[in-house]
């Protein structure tokens, strides 16, 4: 009972990290520097774990269920 509650506490996040992660591998082929001038999008590591950073900020925002009921 207590793996499952901690594996769907785990699930959403790393759902949205991969997800940025290949978003940002898709950013970086289609649409990436070339010239190497840019700071992000020039290396395909850097352009994942930036994504993958993002998507995972994200799965904090969507998604929050209020047990009990909201305060607001």
């Amino acid at each position: 009972m207590h793996l499952k509650r901690n594996i769907k506490k785990w699930l959403r996040p790393t759902l949205f990290t991969l997800g940025g992660a290949l978003a940002g591998l898709g950013y970086y082929y289609t649409v990436g520097c070339s010239a190497g001038s840019c700071p992000i999008t020039s290396n395909p590591v850097i352009t994942m774990l930036y994504m993958g950073l993002i998507g995972w900020l994200l799965s904090g925002i969507f998604g929050k269920e209020c047990d009990g009921g909201c305060p607001m």
